[in-house]
């Protein structure tokens, strides 16, 4: 599963600020890195290079406490996926319908805007998510950072880990399991609004006439999933 080469800038984003005064940069090597960026820009260096020095900028954010939210994107049958990661676990998996550059100003203002593109966090989850789609994962052990999901809504995506791979439960179903049998409506806003779609899977709650209901990554993904659960 390969890297996008997706990108994201926000007011506090360490790309932008990484040398603002405070951050430790002469011990992380910032200041060093900012200079051979700007040679970059003259055309001084190469992509190689750039790469390096990415690296870099990485690693220093990470080790000033400058990196709130690591993100990458991979590719998979469905789309491109951003992952996007806390130091406390996977934060949030978006599709590529939900408009990536939106998803990451949202984070940005409702967790943090120090957000980096950086891989290295969300290695364990591309790898998950690469052996899902080629069938060889049936469920996820990553760690999560829920703090998108609140009351009710959190209830509904931490019941949806329960339902298992191939089977599907309809919304009463999981109202029930819930413990508000008449909250029907409610649990259908929980799935839409699920900030962790494949890994939380809400793709396996249905409309209790087997219809599919709504989606996040769009009907499409939403039959694709589950029918390659079901052929499994």
């Amino acid at each position: 599963m390969t890297d996008g080469i997706s990108s994201h800038r926000t007011a506090g984003n360490p790309e932008e600020s990484a040398g603002a005064e405070g951050t430790g940069v002469e011990d992380t090597g910032l200041e060093d890195t900012g200079a051979e960026l700007l040679a970059l820009l003259s055309g001084q260096e190469h992509d190689a290079d750039l790469a390096r020095l990415h690296e870099r900028l990485e690693r220093a954010a990470a080790a000033d406490g400058l990196l709130d939210i690591a993100y990458r994107v991979v590719d998979s049958p469905i789309g491109p996926l951003l992952l996007a990661a806390t130091e406390h676990g996977l934060l949030r998996v978006a599709f590529g319908v939900e408009g990536h550059d939106g998803v990451l100003a949202t984070l940005a203002a409702r967790v943090s805007p120090r957000i980096l593109r950086s891989p290295a966090r969300t290695d364990e989850a591309a790898r998950q998510l690469e052996e899902y789609f080629a069938g060889r994962r049936r469920s996820f052990d990553v760690p999560l950072d829920r703090r998108l999901s609140h009351g009710f809504r959190r209830s509904v995506q931490e019941h949806l880990t329960e339902i298992a791979y191939g089977s599907t439960e309809s919304y009463t179903e999981v109202a029930v399991a819930t413990g508000n049998p008449r909250a029907v409506r409610a649990v259908g806003s929980a799935c839409s609004t699920n900030p962790l779609p494949v890994v939380v899977p809400c793709h396996r709650v249905l409309r209790s006439d087997g219809s599919l209901g709504g989606y996040v990554g769009g009907l499409e993904a939403k039959h694709a999933l589950l029918a390659m659960e079901a052929a499994a």
